[in-house]
């Protein structure tokens, strides 16, 4: 039965194909963000950059990753960026993008174990699909934090 095998084995990787081509902003932000409200998901593998971050950004945080690494040092992004924590309880999701043609804002706010955050995540379309310019969150934004 191997077509039975196939059938499986693409509805195993579509969520990643989805995440990844995602048609639209929201969509992208969906499927990064829609996984937190499980209580048992561990996060997006942001250390796979080149999934999330536009090409330039992915570099530095990859870049970073490696050298704290050969250091065995904490990297400078210790925490998860998409929820500014590094530790979460996420209720009461809402997304709202605003699009202009391959640019995107998307707000997305969220409770975590209670206090109310709000993140602004700066996104391009590229023709891997929407990926992640900068976001900015209460800390800060995740560009500054490589300068």
């Amino acid at each position: 039965m191997p077509s039975r095998r196939w059938t499986l084995a693409a509805f195993c990787v579509l969520p990643l194909a989805a995440q990844a081509q995602a048609a639209t902003p929201e969509a992208f932000l969906h499927a990064i963000y829609d996984p937190y409200l499980s209580t048992d998901f561990k996060g997006q593998p942001y250390w796979q950059a080149s999934r999330f971050f536009t090409p330039e950004l992915a570099k530095v945080v990859e870049d970073d990753m490696r050298e704290a690494k050969q250091r065995a040092e904490v990297p400078k992004l210790d925490g998860d960026p998409f929820l500014d924590a590094q530790d979460w309880e996420i209720k009461n999701l809402a997304i709202v993008v605003e699009t202009n043609g391959p640019k995107a804002t998307g707000r997305v706010s969220f409770d975590n174990f209670g206090k109310r955050t709000e993140v602004t995540l700066y996104l391009v379309q590229s023709p891997a699909g929407w990926r992640v310019a900068d976001i900015k969150a209460p800390s800060g934004t995740l560009s500054a934090l490589y300068k």
